[in-house]
């Protein structure tokens, strides 16, 4: 079956960055378009996504702050975030995508990440 395994999250100050991973398992890794999202008060943001072929695409919000990368030897998905701001605050999942706009039903449980000083 379909794993995911977040990790990486935890509280940092403002300004600050952290290197989030993502594990996948039960799924053709390279084959898929993989995201990440957040959660925060109910709410479910995109925050970027990485194609395949390594194109990528961010939300206004994390524009040249937040990075995304992905190794296919290792089945894993990375979110380098930098200059880290309150709002930033949420829970932090991995999707593959069915194709590069839309999620799957997959879900891992998350990794929380909080900003705070």
């Amino acid at each position: 079956q379909v794993q995911l395994v977040e990790s990486g999250g935890g509280l940092v100050q403002p300004g600050g960055s952290l290197r989030l991973s993502c594990s996948a398992s039960g799924i053709i890794f390279r084959l898929n378009a993989m995201a990440w999202y957040r959660q925060a008060l109910g709410k479910r943001e995109l925050v970027a996504r990485i194609s395949p072929s390594v194109d990528t695409n961010y939300a206004d919000s994390v524009k040249g702050r937040f990075t995304i990368s992905r190794d296919n030897a290792k089945n894993t998905v990375y979110l380098q975030m930098s200059s880290l701001k309150p709002e930033d605050t949420a829970v932090y999942y991995c999707n593959p995508h069915r194709d590069w706009d839309t999620p799957s039903d997959f879900w891992g449980q998350g990794t929380q990440v909080t900003v705070s000083s």
